[in-house]
């Protein structure tokens, strides 16, 4: 139950959350007023989001293309550019899945799992596995996706997956970490104080983990399967190349309305 609190201290609660730099501080007030318990626990809350702890971590969930991931506190937060993958994911694995299959679907560095329970959504049915190697995000993920038949995995991009998955994956999709290592200062605040280093830090020119899942892609993915890589426009030349070398055919794809590059690549033979 949330509390129940008057319009001037609704009013007051918005021009607190404004003059801290909140720039829709009248639904992040209505948020926090919805996710509290008692007037103590949403002045700590407002105190929490004044300081700079994201919105998401406070209420305990995030939107993502419509639905309410859970999130938690140290955990990556979904961005909104990310649907832009979502969206082209869910067209191949419907080409997919024309013979009356569910299709196979694997989202490495998958998070809070927000993008394979968008892909469930949007699908219908799919027989979807994930992974991360953060023990906060498998917990998110678990909740978020366990529901609705997902298996989540924890441990090093492929290395946790069961081997009878190898050759048989319809869709891979990826948003591994991509910010070069010595671009993580001009993050903003609420995602380099409070989301995990290991959901953000690339390496010297960002791709290090991209690399490795690009690597080993081709030998988990079905004939005619693909991997769709969430990069930035500066990098997806170079990510292009990586999925080229590895025999996969790759294109970049972008869209200005979600400010998002992908790079996808197919796997000869379907």
């Amino acid at each position: 139950m949330s509390v129940s609190c008057s319009p001037s201290a609704t009013s007051a609660l918005v021009a607190r959350l404004r003059a801290a730099g909140c720039v829709f501080a009248e639904d992040e007030a209505e948020l926090l007023i919805a996710a509290a318990r008692t007037p103590d626990d949403l002045d700590a809350m407002v105190e929490l989001r004044v300081a700079g702890r994201p919105l998401e971590h406070l209420v305990g969930w995030a939107e993502f293309l419509g639905l309410r991931v859970a999130v938690e506190p140290g955990v990556f937060v979904p961005r909104p550019r990310s649907e832009f993958l979502v969206e082209q994911a869910a067209c191949l694995a419907r080409t997919a899945a024309a013979d009356g299959r569910a299709p196979v679907v694997l989202d490495l560095c998958c998070g809070s799992g927000a993008m394979g329970l968008a892909l469930l959504a949007a699908l219908g049915t799919a027989d979807l596995h994930a992974a991360d190697l953060d023990p906060a995000a498998v917990r998110c993920a678990r909740r978020n996706l366990t529901p609705r038949g997902g298996h989540v995995y924890e441990g090093d991009l492929y290395e946790p997956l069961p081997a009878a998955l190898r050759g048989r994956v319809d869709v891979l999709i990826a948003s591994p970490p991509y910010v070069p290592s010595g671009s993580l200062g001009l993050l903003p605040p609420e995602a380099r104080l409070h989301e995990p280093l290991v959901a953000l830090d690339g390496g010297p020119d960002g791709l290090d983990v991209v690399r490795r899942v690009v690597a080993e892609a081709p030998g988990w993915l079905a004939p005619g399967g693909h991997l769709l890589v969430e990069t930035s426009g500066r990098q997806a030349e170079a990510t292009a190349a990586a999925l080229a070398a590895t025999g996969l055919a790759a294109r970049v794809t972008r869209s200005d309305e979600f400010d998002a590059t992908a790079v996808v690549g197919t796997k000869p033979g379907g």
